[in-house]
């Protein structure tokens, strides 16, 4: 039997066993509302996404050429239409997440205003937006089954038992539109038990993977801007323990945690870390310092010094009061953060480079599997980097390495509309196609995100509509700009009404008053213009 006929059995049963006053109830009708909102809280949202997310990591270890993607939403609206279009597009969501971006909460969400990406806007603003999106990707799932259950009763009204089997099937088989969501804690805003509480509040809304930083929480920057200040390891490894004991304590078993390093381009520490023996964890931190030997003669006033190898060490030390890493060992650093944050129970990595280049990525990565074999990557593909351009150099440097003649290229200007057709052009633009699948293959990286691009196709579309609308074009920029555009591409928000649950009300209100109820979707409803 059907798990929706086995649901309309089981609550014809219960409501039979009640009291008269519940024999108005309809058994199929809460069947249909129980189907409609398949998870009950956020905590049963991260227990499924977890899930998904631990059986994803074992089919990219046994094939990694199944890689993950995601592209970040700052509206639950956005999030809902990702996926609805990705349902309409490809049947299913297998390895399609969402993410969430720091960046965008403080410039999109902040009750500030827009701010920068260095942590100031409201804690709860990350959580909030959790919340959102799954508010959306519900409804989503409700107005979906919503129409399949309209179907359902249009085929039985028609007599088609044909129709009504596969629109039960449909039913009964429905994919949800609910997926992991990678939500972006920063570096944990505050001490370890503010990270604690922040992602109790996230895993509550419903995040199963968290990503965190290394970086120090009150001058946290952009992974994309300067000034960036790390933290030694220990510091960073009880935030992540922090997490860890939130995803337990709240059931999540399967939680994920990303533990991000931003030290390739971090050049300032804001401690010295704590060692007790040569070779340990914080001996390794401090041996990155940019250091000189001095002698108990040659001390000055207020220095602060350590003792590395039998030598009195001077730390560079800036009149911001943060010491300064040896130039050149970026990698390193990063590698052994990697490594570090591995063994101390981060489940997968991201390292934020300065260009989306598959030999550095990789050269890393090797590096750490060296040690840790089955180490991925979270990668993010940053509209931060100028990927025409990066590509392009790449290729022309490829081109000088192989004796090819390069005189037709300036390097300098590549991203000259001029090369759009040349060689080099097409094949850089190959690169950038193939480059999350190539660098799933050669780079370790188990998940590819954007982290921006929402923000960015917003603006790009509400720019070309300002041009037309308020243009020579008025009324016709929006109709041929926009609408056509929905009609003929199958974009579920051309119906309005419907996306917004006008339907679903509908439902309801004829659940609870029968023939009385007063429906906005009759006739005169002008979305039937677009049936």
């Amino acid at each position: 039997m059907s798990t929706y006929n086995s649901e309309i059995d089981s609550l014809a049963s219960l409501i039979s066993s009640k009291q008269e006053g519940w024999q108005a109830i309809s058994p199929e009708s809460v069947a249909r509302m129980r189907l409609q909102n398949r998870f009950k809280t956020g905590l049963d949202i991260a227990k499924y996404t977890a899930a998904i997310m631990r059986e994803d990591m074992a089919n990219y270890d046994a094939d990694n050429s199944k890689y993950t993607q995601s592209l970040g939403c700052w509206h639950g609206f956005i999030g809902q239409q990702k996926m609805i279009s990705i349902k309409k597009h490809f049947d299913n969501t297998d390895r399609r997440y969402l993410y969430l971006s720091g960046w965008m909460v403080a410039a999109l969400r902040s009750e500030f205003g827009p701010l920068p990406d260095q942590s100031m806007h409201e804690k709860t603003s990350v959580a909030g937006l959790i919340e959102e999106l799954y508010t959306f990707l519900r409804q989503a799932d409700a107005r979906e089954l919503g129409g399949l259950f309209r179907e359902l009763d249009q085929a039985k009204a028609a007599g088609d038992a044909e129709k009504e089997k596969e629109v039960q099937a449909a039913i009964d088989g429905h994919q949800t539109h609910v997926v992991p969501i990678i939500a972006d804690i920063d570096a944990g805003f505050g001490n370890a038990e503010a990270t604690y509480l922040m992602a109790k509040q996230m895993i509550e809304a419903g995040a199963c993977c968290i990503q965190i930083e290394n970086q120090v929480s009150d001058e946290k920057q952009c992974g994309h801007q300067d000034g960036k200040v790390t933290v030694p390891h220990e510091d960073f490894l009880a935030k992540i323990r922090a997490v860890r004991y939130a995803f337990l304590e709240l059931g999540i078993e399967d939680g994920v945690i990303v533990a991000r390093t931003d030290s390739l381009g971090a050049g300032l520490t804001k401690q010295i870390a704590v060692t007790k023996e040569p070779g340990d964890l914080g001996d390794q931190y401090n041996a990155f310092l940019d250091c000189e030997e001095v002698t108990p003669e040659n001390m000055q006033n207020g220095d602060v010094i350590i003792s590395q190898g039998g030598k009195l060490m001077r730390p560079k030390r800036l009149a911001s009061n943060l010491f300064q890493f040896k130039p050149g060992t970026g990698e390193a650093r990063c590698v052994l953060d990697c490594i570090t944050s591995l063994k101390n129970g981060a489940d997968l990595l991201w390292i934020e480079t300065e260009k989306p280049h598959i030999g550095q990525i990789g050269a890393m990565v090797d590096a750490i599997r060296e040690v840790v074999p089955d180490a991925k990557l979270v990668y993010n593909n940053s509209p931060s980097f100028n990927w025409t351009l990066n590509f392009r150099q790449q290729v022309f440097d490829l081109m000088v390495e192989e004796g090819k003649d390069v005189s037709a290229y300036d390097r300098n200007k590549l991203m000259s509309e001029e090369y759009d057709s040349s060689e080099l052009a097409v094949l850089a633009d190959e690169k950038i196609r193939t480059f999350q699948a190539d660098a799933a293959k050669q780079a370790g990286i188990f998940h590819h995100l954007i982290t921006l691009p929402t923000y960015h196709t917003a603006a790009l579309s509400t720019d070309n509509l300002a041009k037309e609308y308020f243009g020579e074009q008025g009324m016709l920029g929006y109709v041929k700009g926009v609408q056509r555009k929905e009609i003929r591409q199958g974009i579920a928000c051309v119906k309005h009404q419907n996306m917004a649950g006008s339907d679903i009300g509908d439902d309801h209100k004829e659940y609870f008053s029968g023939d009385a109820a007063l429906k906005a979707s009759g006739k005169d409803n002008t979305m039937n213009q677009f049936s």
